[in-house]
């Protein structure tokens, strides 16, 4: 192994180490504890080493949401595939987004809620978010005239949900009707649309 390639693996594992002492402490104890001073303690770097591997704290936190983005395609997929029929397969994956939004809040934070430099629906988009959204939009797809509108609109309805429900502004007992509620008026508004009439 060369010496660039060995100071490579060492930057990129480096790098892992501080998005997961980020991930760690923000699970434990919220956003609010991540700081880049908190994370150079947690992990025995100096700050500058921190700051010569993210420019700041947003770019650790996109870096986590980019983890996030991986990790919540992986549980959108599975939901898909165990599921018997195309129906069957948005209910699962609606469910699987909002389980992962109540299983992961830190990292569902970091993905939708805290600022960060990604991009979404843009030329430069990440991959890993095209993906998380493209697994949206593939249990989408068979009850869409517009895939991405009806894809952007499903995606943020589920977010919706699960934004209040973490909140505690919509009652847990109903996640079940209110997912069931917006399956139905997707497809009834991409089947009655113009478009497909024609």
């Amino acid at each position: 192994m060369s010496i660039a390639e060995r100071k490579g693996r060492h930057r990129a594992e480096r790098e892992s180490r501080i998005v997961a002492a980020a991930r760690a402490v923000a699970e434990r104890e919220g956003w609010n504890a991540v700081t880049i001073r908190r994370l150079a303690q947690e992990i025995e770097y100096s700050q500058p080493v921190l700051y010569s591997h993210f420019e700041n704290r947003d770019a650790i936190v996109a870096a986590v949401a980019v983890e996030g983005f991986q990790e919540i395609t992986v549980a959108l997929r599975e939901a898909a595939r165990g599921s018997t029929g195309q129906r069957h397969a948005l209910e699962n994956v609606a469910m699987a987004y909002l389980d992962f939004a109540f299983r992961r809040p830190a990292l569902y934070e970091a993905m939708f809620v805290l600022p960060t430099n990604l991009r979404f629906a843009e030329a430069e988009t990440r991959p890993e978010l095209r993906t998380a959204f493209e697994t949206l939009a593939t249990v989408a797809a068979p009850f869409c005239v517009d895939v991405d509108v009806a894809t952007e609109t499903f995606w943020a309805a589920l977010h919706g949900l699960a934004e209040l429900e973490r909140s505690g502004r919509i009652r847990p007992s109903a996640r079940v009707e209110r997912i069931a509620f917006v399956i139905q008026a997707l497809i009834v508004s991409q089947n009655s649309s113009p478009d497909r009439s024609s």
